[in-house]
């Protein structure tokens, strides 16, 4: 059975409105296996039936269950590994060193919470008990909201990526599954959101996660999504993005930053990042050894300074001025496949 291209039109345009996320043609097999089950259970003799009687009768409910299922909540633990990486090595230490008393992350599109909780889990194992954490997890997905909140997963999603050492220090039994701590929970606070809406209460963010949901966007909401996120981030702080996504060429106002084998993107305001000098000559002057340094971080040969000269300082770069606010911003009730 394949849908109309009736259907399918009224399906991609619905979705685009509602979350920004693009069903472009080629993607009616994915329309039709995700409402094929609505479908039935409205009674129906198949989607076609079933998108005729919303279109006859719309509703909120109906068409938020309809927009939702086509959201993509693919997640697992500590989801590719580098990112959580960074944040533990470089992230918040360098935050740290600024001085931290309280740390705020987003984690958009955060799904059943997985991401979330990893987020937490890190930063527990970093943090000293005198900084506050706050994290707010968002998705556009009200149902996967009520799992993450709820903090349990059956057996087979714990294997998703969570060492046993991890699963016995922050969870417990819960009937034939297993449920994060107390603790962690309290760290984290789930709302619903649409990142076509103005970002969620918590900020400014420190560190926002907006892993692999831009790809579902075409570059004007790329853009506008990028926008928000900087309204919200600090200055200085990180995004964290998916390893297939980049904020070059998008939005100008986020520098990149390779942290080990995970790259992120920082917001104007914040410290260069700092590289060791090479060693200088023991025969080479104090003045030619700090030329050398800077020289070296500059990636240009060092050239010999006349000892009576002083080095030339370095003048910050003037910050540039923020953009306006853009309107839209979104979750990953995002991802399709």
């Amino acid at each position: 059975m394949t849908i109309s291209h009736d259907t399918f039109t009224f399906v991609a345009d619905l979705v685009r409105r509602r979350s920004a996320i693009l069903l472009e043609p080629g993607k009616e097999y994915l329309v039709e296996s995700r409402l094929l089950p609505l479908a039935r259970e409205a009674g129906a003799s198949g989607v076609d039936q079933f998108v005729a009687q919303l279109r006859a009768n719309p509703s909120p409910a109906r068409t938020a269950v309809v927009v939702e299922a086509l959201t993509t909540n693919e997640t697992s633990w500590f989801r590719d590994v580098a990112p959580f990486d960074a944040l533990r090595r470089h992230i918040v230490p360098e935050l740290r060193a600024g001085g931290l008393g309280r740390l705020r992350v987003w984690s958009a599109a955060c799904s059943t919470g997985q991401e979330a909780y990893s987020i937490a889990m890190t930063l527990q194992e970093v943090l000293v008990p005198t900084v506050a954490v706050e994290i707010t997890a968002t998705d556009l997905n009200e149902q996967v909201l009520e799992r993450a909140r709820s903090g349990t997963y059956t057996q087979l999603e714990v294997n998703r990526g969570l060492p046993a050492p991890t699963l016995v220090r922050h969870f417990q039994r819960h009937g034939s599954g297993w449920q994060v701590s107390d603790e962690l929970r309290r760290w984290i606070t789930f709302r619903q959101h649409n990142l076509l809406d103005v970002p969620p209460p918590g900020g400014p963010f420190d560190v926002v996660f907006l892993r692999n949901v831009l790809i579902y966007f075409d570059l004007p909401t790329k853009r506008a999504v990028l926008e928000r996120v900087r309204a919200a981030l600090r200055p200085g702080g990180y995004l964290v993005l998916g390893a297939a996504e980049t904020t070059i060429g998008v939005h100008d106002d986020y520098e990149r930053v390779v942290l080990d084998r995970a790259t992120v993107y920082r917001t104007s305001g914040g410290r260069a990042p700092v590289a060791a000098p090479a060693a200088a000559p023991a025969t080479t002057s104090a003045a030619a050894s700090l030329a050398a340094a800077r020289s070296t971080l500059a990636g240009v040969p060092a050239r010999p300074a006349p000892a009576a000269v002083p080095p030339r300082p370095v003048l910050p770069t003037p910050a540039r001025p923020a953009g306006s606010v853009f309107a839209p911003t979104s979750t990953r009730g995002a991802g399709l496949t």
